[in-house]
């Protein structure tokens, strides 16, 4: 069994009660920017085994009574077209899907703010939509000299431009599809508007990652710095809390070089800074809720393993940068991480080299490691799948869950009617035969009643998986890893 190194229910609850807390601490009004993933955070769930990657909007449901969302945006991602690129959607289209996936949740949304608008036209297109969809909508606009010309920023011209965003809830979350899309901006605009209205509000920000609370070196923050290793973010002891208190924390470069600033508007929007440090602004209790830190500290190492294959990966392609393979690198130096921690690595290139076709390996929850290998009917990765599904129900690996006469019609149709010159079969086309074959074959149902065991297995691959492969293996909660080569040598991959 996967070990549990976190305390999801508690993380829940002593996290709505320190929210509760500093809304309390700036009078009953908090502006509460929200970092990460709220819905999927499936970097949290895998280095924090137990972590549930929707453990943010259930804490937040505690809290339901008191809490309106507003989404952020910024107009120039809108009219780039930026991508999501977890779920490959547009940005405007994810905060759609994030309103939908709220009120879902009977959480208020209460309105979407478009920062960074200077009249762009798919900007304004967005705009009419919302207006269209009965969703209310706000206008930020660009300030010159952001964010360290405070004299401008803290004025009539500056966040006295921007529309005032109407609230009625004590707690106002401010989320946004990605980064960069103005979520302080949009707290601290509100914090101007709503002291000239003479009205008490605070500003908080929630950032899981990295842990305040934990070593410098701890693995867990090693793995954040893996994970943003493409946005140049650096942990680093927080000077300013060292200063104040004599304690040392951990905080990331971009949040300790820009609070000397916040700490100046601050002082010109309230008249003095209620925090004295970067590591002060926050309210994560993650590091208060580990229950294994061994258990932290693996799942963080393969962490780090896989991010380094995508960034190997993803410079075959072109959509990385050399130089954060050599972040990546370095990284697994100081966190002593090689290939031989994930067992599934050696066995996929040794059953390559015996097969001398693409392969494939996976580990079991109690310790197995399976393998899969490419066939004329099947690719390696749907190989795999049925393998570690018989290796589960105690199914004699010699036996075919699936026969031939199922399987070949398939690959028939798939070049014959379909225009695919690959006839093999991708994982999700393995399940549906394996369905088709559980109506008469009581086996095959033993086989696929396996399939929520796999849930937080590691697969790694010889070759790079395609989109549908990745994807169905994603969906089962796996976690999954690849050599950066192709199949073969062509141009276009989809």
């Amino acid at each position: 069994m996967t070990r549990i190194g976190f305390d999801n229910q508690k993380y829940i609850e002593t996290q709505s009660a320190r929210i509760r807390e500093r809304i309390g601490q700036f009078g009953g009004k908090l502006y509460l920017e929200f970092g990460g993933k709220l819905f999927d955070d499936y970097h949290a769930s895998r280095v924090l085994p137990g972590f549930e990657p929707d453990s943010k909007v259930r804490m937040l449901q505690q809290l339901r009574d008191d809490v309106e969302i507003v989404v952020a945006i910024s107009a120039g991602d809108i009219e780039k077209n930026k991508v999501r690129g977890d779920l490959g959607i547009p940005y405007e289209e994810d905060v759609l899907r994030l309103i939908d996936e709220f009120r879902s949740m009977e959480l208020f949304v209460g309105s979407v703010v478009v920062t960074q608008y200077s009249g762009q036209s798919a900007a304004d297109a967005f705009l009419k939509r919302l207006e269209a969809l009965g969703v209310p909508a706000f206008r930020h606009y660009p300030i010159p000299g952001y964010p360290h010309n405070v004299e401008l920023i803290v004025s009539d011209e500056g966040y006295g431009r921007n529309d005032y965003i109407e609230t009625s809830r004590p707690l106002v979350v401010v989320t946004a599809p990605g980064p960069g899309s103005g979520k302080m901006a949009t707290c601290l605009s509100q914090l101007y508007h709503e002291h000239r209205r003479g009205k008490k509000a605070g500003y908080a920000k929630f950032e899981t990652f990295p842990v305040w609370n934990l070593p410098l070196k701890h693995p867990v923050n090693l793995a954040y710095e893996a994970a943003t290793a493409d946005l140049n973010d650096v942990n680093m002891i927080d000077p300013f809390h060292l200063e104040a208190y004599g304690v040392t924390t951990v905080n990331y470069n971009r949040d300790v070089e820009v609070f000397p600033v916040l700490r100046t508007i601050f002082e010109s929007i309230l008249g003095e800074c209620p925090y004295k440090s970067p590591t002060d602004m926050g309210v994560n209790m993650v590091g208060s809720c580990i229950v294994d830190d061994e258990a932290c500290r693996e799942a963080s190492h393969m962490e780090i393993l896989r991010r380094y294959y995508t960034a190997l990966t993803g410079c075959l392609r072109g959509t990385v940068d050399r130089e954060v393979v050599y972040k990546l690198e370095l990284l697994m130096k100081r966190a002593e991480v090689t290939a031989a921690i994930f067992p599934a690595v050696a066995a996929a290139l040794e059953k390559e080299e015996e097969t001398g076709a693409p392969a494939g390996a996976l580990v079991l929850p109690d310790g197995r490691v399976i393998t899969g290998k490419t066939s004329d009917l099947l690719g390696a990765s749907a190989s795999l799948l049925l393998n570690a599904l018989k290796a589960l129900g105690g199914i004699d690996q010699e036996l075919d869950l699936i026969s031939t006469q199922v399987l070949e019609p398939i690959c028939r149709l798939k070049t014959g009617s379909l225009g695919n010159k690959n006839p093999r079969l991708h994982s999700d086309e393995v399940l549906i035969a394996l369905c088709v074959s559980a109506l008469t074959n009581p086996i095959a149902g033993m086989a696929q009643q396996q399939l929520p065991r796999l849930k937080g297995c590691g697969a790694h691959f010889t070759v790079v998986l395609s989109d549908v492969d990745e994807k169905l293996y994603r969906r089962l909660g796996m976690h999954v890893s690849y050599e950066a080569k192709y199949e073969r040598q062509r141009l276009y991959y989809k």
